[in-house]
């Protein structure tokens, strides 16, 4: 079982909300785990983008209980639409917070792992503290990266990523917003001071190979990247 690789508290708090991983978690929670780029193509309400941030967030958390989390962005998360972008805020406190209470119960020392949305709507009070204090998780849109990498303070925020979520991915691959964010991309990845690991979240597409390699770059190779298309797995 894929949850048997997770922090207890973590695993724990997936069992007491959900009965079972769906079929696209199971597929990709050990690619994610692995390091590995990995591309979710599934159905609406399959547990896409659970899949992506739990495996993300239990990193996060076994990297605090043994070294502690530094104050800096571990995972940059991209939506296309801005609504998205607060409702993934939302989703991401319960289990952020339930994770949280179980280290607690079980004797480890609090993990406040921080999420915040940047957005063209964000007041600059807001954008400022972001600069002075990075949250861990910075949910944004393609637009609002583009504008980050071209700032001294975004691109200093961007360096420390090391795990980028791309949700509805197949919605930007053949539109002007989709090169553009691919330009994002391969400058997030030149700017980042360690190995990016790329996650892609898609609606079921055909060919699915095609959004593949628009989330690795056109200079990787697909065997670089693991898909599961609708549970099923393959490099």
């Amino acid at each position: 079982m894929p949850l048997e690789r997770f922090h207890p508290a973590v695993s724990s708090w997936f069992k007491t909300h959900f009965t079972e991983p769906t079929n696209c978690q199971q597929a990709a929670w050990p690619a994610i785990l692995d390091g590995r780029n990995t591309l979710i193509a599934a159905p609406t309400g399959s547990g896409k983008t659970l899949a992506a941030f739990l495996a993300a967030i239990d990193q996060m958390v076994q990297t605090g209980i043994d070294h502690g989390l530094e104050e800096r962005t571990y995972i940059l998360y991209i939506s296309p639409l801005k609504a998205l972008s607060n409702d993934i805020q939302r989703n991401l406190e319960q289990p952020l917070e339930g994770i949280s209470t179980g280290l607690l119960e079980r004797g480890y020392p609090d993990i406040n792992i921080q999420a915040k949305v940047r957005t063209g709507d964000t007041p600059t009070s807001a954008r400022t503290a972001m600069a002075k204090r990075p949250p861990h998780i910075l949910v944004t849109t393609p637009e609002s990266l583009y504008i980050l990498l071209t700032s001294d303070s975004g691109r200093r925020m961007l360096k420390t990523v090391d795990t980028v979520i791309v949700d509805e991915i197949h919605a930007l691959v053949h539109s002007k917003r989709g090169s553009h964010l691919s330009i994002s991309l391969e400058r997030l990845a030149h700017l980042t001071e360690q190995k990016l690991t790329r996650i892609g979240l898609s609606a079921t597409q055909k060919p699915i190979e095609s959004i593949a390699q628009f989330l690795i770059g056109n200079k990787a190779k697909l065997a670089d990247c693991v898909i599961t298309d609708s549970g099923h797995r393959r490099a």
